[in-house]
């Protein structure tokens, strides 16, 4: 999953004639941007927004995701499933 919270770099002025070091420049500040986006590392939060309705359950656990969030209806009333972490 891609990290939203990664701010847009300031892209290095463009002179008035070719340079080879503004082209190195714009390149290094673009891939390390795209890094950013592609390894977003950990994430961080107060609080999570979630929509109960549309939420998996533990019957879906093959189909999950490592980090998604379900339902877990092995034990218990429905008023009382857990929500659960897949590992």
């Amino acid at each position: 999953m891609a990290e939203l919270n990664v701010t847009s770099p300031n892209l290095p002025l463009a002179p008035a004639e070719y340079e080879s070091r503004y082209f190195a420049q714009l390149n290094n500040v673009l891939r390390l941007y795209f890094n950013q986006l592609s390894n977003p590392g950990d994430m961080g939060g107060a609080t999570l927004n979630l929509n109960i309705t549309t939420l998996p359950t533990s019957a879906d656990f093959d189909t999950l995701r490592s980090g998604d969030v379900y339902y877990d209806i092995s034990g218990g009333t429905a008023t009382s499933y857990p929500l659960r972490i897949k590992a």
